[in-house]
């Protein structure tokens, strides 16, 4: 038997199951603000999102896919690099959808792949370009998306002063829904690339796929479809507990200042998947709807943001010390290897099936949608940051 083939056809499917709870966890990058405004149904959102998710898989290239696969350089990754990594960002997005932050799954592998990389072959194992491109991302990106939402937003202000139009006039919501199709299009076009560039790199390193002529990976197609499936099955899941932070307790969204949290959040993914840049959906998202809650008056709840903002710092640090653990763990002498990973899985996997039976016990799917459409919490009830001005 081929145990080489064996091990890599079962890290594929774990890298399947972090595309799944990537798409889960982001879920509420495109579905929040529609939820939050009433723009479409609770129930039908997450499937919206999931089919645009999956049309980005008949567009898109491989640019993302290529950047990410270098990460740990080709001569330094194996299968044993890969499954730790995979394991320190699956970890990660589950803790911190258990308490309902949102935070980067793309920051979570790459942190992963940063310390599998140094376990594995030291400082020399890691393109520290790729790395430093992705840290400029975790930055740059945030201030792009905040700053698009909040000229947005005054820019919308300015028309419904002009027109005399309504802050959820129907025209926003129709606007909101095409937006928020084009964020679901870009997290997918984005975010399943992560996991394609995972999967190239784990055939590359069985020698079951060469390079091209440029030094990027060749992906067929069956890799993209495993992935951009994935992602879409793990936004149908749905990920409510993000979908409230991100949507209900940043700020109060309305359907203008939804629309223009969107066209930052817009703007952030498209030019980032567009230079083969891996950024956070997550940060773009969140910090766009900041913006809109800012530029639109309505303030924004600085104990949340304040939560996020920490658990954006500490991602990548977290991941990297994991997945340098979870390498460790793999090259111990004999058995003791196995006994050590088998273990810390089922400690891990067994943390997971409880978490998730106690949500849906908890939150059944079906009782919980109704009180995300109804939560509306003040913002002015909590410390907050006041905004330019009412749009009134």
């Amino acid at each position: 038997m081929d145990w080489l083939l064996v091990a890599i056809i079962a890290v594929i499917a774990l890298a399947l199951l972090f595309d799944f709870t990537n798409g889960f966890h982001d879920a509420a990058n495109s579905v929040a603000t529609v939820v939050a405004t009433r723009a479409m149904p609770a129930r039908w959102a997450p499937w919206f999102s999931a089919f645009f998710n999956f049309v980005a898989f008949f567009v898109v290239g491989t640019a993302v896919a290529n950047t990410v696969a270098k990460v740990v350089k080709h001569d330094s990754e194996g299968v044993a690099v890969v499954f730790a990594a995979l394991i320190a960002a699956i970890t990660w997005n589950y803790i911190t959808w258990y308490v309902g932050m949102p935070s980067s799954s793309s920051h979570a592998i790459i942190g992963g792949l940063v310390g599998a990389g140094l376990a594995a072959g030291g400082l020399k194992a890691i393109n520290w370009g790729v790395v430093r491109t992705a840290l400029i991302a975790i930055v740059a990106s945030p201030l792009v998306a905040f700053t698009v939402a909040f000229l947005a937003m005054l820019l919308i202000a300015r028309i419904q002063r002009r027109w005399r139009i309504r802050e959820d006039a129907k025209a926003f919501k129709g606007l909101q829904l095409v937006s928020a199709a084009a964020v679901s299009f870009g997290h997918g076009a984005n975010d399943a690339q992560k996991t394609m560039g995972i999967m190239a790199a784990l055939l590359y390193a069985g020698g079951y796929i060469g390079l091209q002529a440029d030094g990027n990976l060749e992906i067929d197609w069956w890799i993209p479809l495993l992935a951009y499936s994935a992602i879409a099955a793990g936004t149908i899941w749905g990920g409510w507990k993000i979908i409230e932070t991100m949507g209900l307790r940043i700020t109060s969204l309305r359907a203008s200042s939804g629309l223009a949290a969107n066209i930052g959040a817009v703007t952030a993914i498209f030019g980032a998947t567009g230079m083969g840049i891996p950024i956070s959906t997550t940060h773009a998202a969140a910090s766009s709807v900041s913006g809109s809650g800012v530029a639109s008056g309505q303030g924004i709840n600085i104990r949340v943001v304040g939560e996020m903002v920490l658990a954006w710092i500490v991602t990548i640090p977290s991941t990297v010390v994991i997945g340098w653990l979870m390498l460790e763990l793999t090259r111990l002498p004999g058995a003791a290897s196995f006994i050590a990973v088998g273990a810390a899985l089922f400690v891990l996997f067994g943390w997971i099936a409880w978490a998730m039976s106690k949500a849906l016990r908890a939150d059944d799917v079906a009782a919980e949608i109704p009180s995300v459409a109804e939560l509306r919490e003040p913002v002015s009830a909590v410390p907050h940051i006041e905004g330019h001005g009412s749009v009134e």
